[in-house]
């Protein structure tokens, strides 16, 4: 029994010997191990403390840096403070006022602005005056045109003169160009003001009142000639040829010619407005801009849409007018320029609405530009950056001002022959009053022969017209002439072959060929 115990006893023993040397195994490595982390361990520690000397001499440094700049900073300050004061001292002692906290003060500075804005504005104002141009040269020649029907017709239907109406009628239509001229004119005037390096706005365009009063002139020369004009279609239709469906014509194109006059004013109204965005007591405010071109656009597609109906019945009326036997062939080639100076003012007014309504975006934009100071703010009540008119004067000043600087100063004059430079100048003032006179009474005189000229210039065209139709004419006779001489010497080569059997009948024969060729 004892033996069982024992031996139980020594199997426990060495289990527990067996436990304990692989315990103790263990325990030999994670002793090495520790050592090998404990080493590391005490490297580390070994770089921290040398870092850490490095980091306190570093801060050393920096805190030494840290009062010299703050130092420097107090001194810096000590100096902002005295030119902030010396500032505040010139500011208050010799600016009166700052001008940019005043909206309509800061419009007096020269703003900053887009130069590819002003570009395009340049490129599509000249666009507009080449349509303008078009369009003024197309009226000229329908009135010139108007002019030469009128003393034609319908004084050649009655036989009698002209009536006190048409006379008056064709006084006002020869003095077209004394209206229409001016207008192209001041729109190439107000071309010119546009430079590549200056802003053009609606505010800046002084220029364009010249043009708006030149428009109003030749508004009011469209409104003292449609009365005489209505009166003339009147009196066509009071001729005695003059049938029912060509007096609905006339009555067609009197309404026309009434329409496309009202359009015409109210064109006019547009253009004035547009005009005096650039005056000082103008009451609207910029916003409303946008709408003043698209109610412009609408006028000149009526304005289109006009002149097509008066193009559509004139040409109507003609048509049945050369129909009439009383109609002679002056009219008709006078009628063929009248409709053809209308198609050219079709196409004028046509292209002109167009270009207007494809660029209707950019006129609505506002200007490619901007003020200083607070007027640029976001409050509603500015209405945007505003520029006065007179910037773009005073900026020209400058400008010149400045180029003067940079010119040599010329020679100075001795006083003494300034002295007697000025006696011969007060000596001679009555001949220079004589002088001038004489140039401006000269200068009338070629204004007036150059109106003649275009007129004549229109009557040779239209006399050319008329050469050719005779030309064409006289061709055509002779056509016929030799058609009936070959005829002739066909007839006389068959009788030659008949045999003559009657002489007495054909003796009467031969005496009658020729007056059957006379009346042939």
């Amino acid at each position: 029994m004892y033996q069982g115990r024992i031996e139980e006893l020594e199997a426990k023993v060495k289990e527990y010997e067996d436990k304990f040397n692989q315990h103790q195994e263990v325990n030999d490595v994670n002793k090495e191990k520790n050592k090998v982390l404990i080493d590391r361990l005490q490297e580390e520690k070994a770089m921290i403390e040398v870092k850490l000397q490095t980091l306190e001499t570093d801060t050393k440094k920096y805190r030494s840096r840290a009062d010299k700049a703050e130092e420097s900073l107090s001194d810096v300050q000590c100096q902002l403070q005295k030119q902030l004061d010396t500032a505040n001292k010139i500011i208050s002692d010799k600016l009166p006022f700052i001008d940019t906290k005043n909206r309509d003060l800061n419009g007096l500075n020269l703003p900053t602005h887009d130069r590819k804005h002003q570009l395009r504005a340049r490129e599509l104002v000249s666009q507009t005056a080449n349509h303008l141009t078009d369009m003024v040269q197309a009226l000229s020649n329908f009135f010139t045109y108007s002019e030469q029907r009128s003393k034609i017709y319908p004084a050649e239907c009655i036989s009698e003169p002209m009536s006190p109406v048409n006379i008056q009628y064709c006084k006002y239509l020869h003095e077209n160009v004394q209206y229409l001229r001016p207008l192209e004119q001041s729109f190439k005037v107000f071309l010119s003001t546009l430079n590549e390096d200056t802003l053009t706005t609606l505010e800046t365009a002084t220029d364009l009142q010249i043009f708006s009063r030149k428009f109003n002139t030749c508004i009011e020369y469209f409104n003292k000639l449609l009365p005489y004009q209505l009166l003339s279609i009147e009196e066509e239709c009071a001729v005695s040829s003059c049938t029912s469906t060509l007096e609905t014509k006339n009555r067609d194109l009197h309404k026309s010619f009434k329409h496309l006059n009202q359009v015409f004013n109210k064109l006019q109204s547009y253009i004035s407005l547009l005009a005096s965005q650039s005056s000082k007591s103008c009451p609207h405010p910029k916003i409303n801009h946008p709408r003043f071109f698209t109610l412009l656009c609408q006028v000149l597609k009526d304005l289109d849409h006009a002149v097509r109906d008066v193009s559509k019945h004139y040409n109507s009326k003609v048509s049945l007018e050369h129909q009439l036997p009383t109609a002679s062939q002056k009219l008709k080639t006078t009628d063929e320029c009248v409709v053809s100076s209308l198609i050219s003012l079709v196409t004028c007014t046509s292209k002109l609405s167009s270009f207007l309504s494809g660029n209707i975006d950019f006129f609505s934009q506002t200007g490619g530009y901007r003020t200083r100071g607070s007027s640029i703010g976001n409050d509603p009540t500015m209405e945007g950056p505003r520029s006065n008119p007179a910037t773009v004067q005073f900026r020209q000043k400058a400008a010149n001002y400045l180029g003067l600087l940079t010119i040599p100063c010329p020679d100075s004059v001795p006083h003494k022959t300034a002295v007697q430079n000025r006696k011969t100048l007060l000596s001679s003032a009555e001949s220079k009053e004589g002088l001038s006179k004489q140039l401006t009474t000269f200068q009338q005189r070629v204004g007036r022969l150059e109106q003649d000229k275009e007129h004549y210039m229109l009557e040779l065209q239209l006399l050319q017209i008329k050469y050719d139709n005779e030309i064409q004419k006289v061709k055509k006779i002779e056509k016929e002439l030799q058609e009936i001489k070959r005829r002739s010497q066909r007839t006389d080569s068959i009788e030659d072959n008949i045999t003559i059997v009657m002489p007495s009948a054909s003796t009467s024969e031969t005496q009658s060929k020729p007056s059957v060729l006379t009346s042939q």
